[in-house]
């Protein structure tokens, strides 16, 4: 084992704070990355803070993460010292169900193991990005094109695979109309990447707060949610709508903002369970469907297909020291649109 420095949670109701976590020695396939930088999402924070199941502590969260390779096994043959890569949301997976072997690791049969607070294969409980190094196998390391810089590319790894995959599993295309309900985290990459696929994008947020940056990121229509004109108005206008918000809402209201046959995508993970409408399903054969982040073969799709159509994640870049006031302000969606850790900052 190698020590390094990194931030965690001690427990459930606590501050992360400065401490030192195990990395396993190289074997044969892994690849040890310098941790460059590290986005914060809000999957962090629910997670560390026990919303979504007791955890085992301490934990250091980060499924963002973009670095430089500096060793890796002898049998390594993706990836050379030097290599700009990055880590998402998972670091391991059976690699032999169907689901693997069609490129959907996230849904592995055996169970897919996450980059933090999951038990990986040899029995040790998963610690994630906020560290100076991480060692993961090398099938689930990805190249981070030249034209993507490390820092903006980091939240890609979860935000922009996130919504990318869904807006690709749901066809959708030029003459697609597209509504992406919140311009957070997630949903500033979705606007942006359904933009790029050649949709008609409109952004559905609470209020008008944020309408000048969703017409600069491709938005061609922006409406808040707050005004009750908005549902009456554009009834039946959508083929797909992608709800990135993690918060509890009227289903009814924003199904019927679908055509016939539309599909409302659900990336967004609410604390509560939400009733289900089904007679607004019933009564327009609309969908209600729910996406979980992408498979390592689509994640570096998605990764080329952003340096490509020149995407990336706005950010703001933070000091680790920094971590605990920037979930605060994350909670009160004070930020535009993702904390990036500095990975140089770890051993501050």
């Amino acid at each position: 084992m190698t020590r390094v420095h990194a931030y965690a949670a001690p427990s459930e109701a606590a501050p992360l704070e400065k401490t030192e976590i195990d990395r396993r020695e190289l074997g044969p396939h892994d690849v040890l990355i310098d941790i460059a930088f590290a986005g914060i999402c809000h999957s962090d924070i629910h997670t560390v803070r026990g919303d979504w199941g007791s955890q085992t502590y301490p934990l250091a969260p980060g499924h963002e993460i973009a670095g430089v390779v500096a060793a890796v096994g002898p049998e390594v043959t993706r990836h050379a010292v030097g290599d700009r890569v990055g880590v998402g949301c998972m670091v391991n997976s059976c690699g032999e169900c169907r689901n693997c072997e069609r490129g959907d690791e996230q849904f592995c049969t055996q169970g897919a193991v996450f980059t933090y607070g999951a038990t990986d294969r040899d029995g040790t409980i998963t610690q994630g990005g906020y560290s100076e190094q991480v060692v993961v196998t090398e099938s689930f390391v990805v190249s981070i094109p030249d034209a993507l810089a490390l820092d903006v590319a980091a939240p890609l790894l979860c935000a922009g695979i996130t919504t990318y995959s869904p807006l690709r599993h749901w066809g959708v295309g030029p003459g697609s109309r597209v509504a992406v309900v919140g311009l957070g985290g997630l949903g500033h990459m979705g606007v942006q990447i359904a933009h790029a696929l050649g949709a008609e994008v409109t952004v559905l947020s609470q209020t008008l707060n944020k309408k000048d940056d969703g017409l600069r990121l491709g938005a061609d229509h922006y409406y808040a949610t707050s005004d009750r004109e908005t549902f009456r108005n554009l009834r039946s206008s959508f083929d797909v709508i992608l709800n990135t918000v993690s918060a509890g809402i009227d289903l009814r209201a924003y199904l019927s903002l679908l055509d016939v046959g539309g599909s409302m995508v659900c990336v967004g993970l609410p604390n509560e369970p939400l009733p289900v409408p089904v007679g607004a399903l019933i009564g327009g054969r609309r969908s209600l469907a729910g996406s979980n982040i992408g498979g390592i073969r689509e994640t570096q799709e998605m990764l080329d297909f952003c340096a490509e159509k020149g995407i990336a994640a706005e950010i703001e870049v933070i000091p680790a020291s920094q971590i605990n006031e920037a979930y605060e302000r994350v909670l009160a969606s004070d930020v535009r649109y993702r904390f990036v850790i500095d990975g140089a900052t770890f051993a501050d």
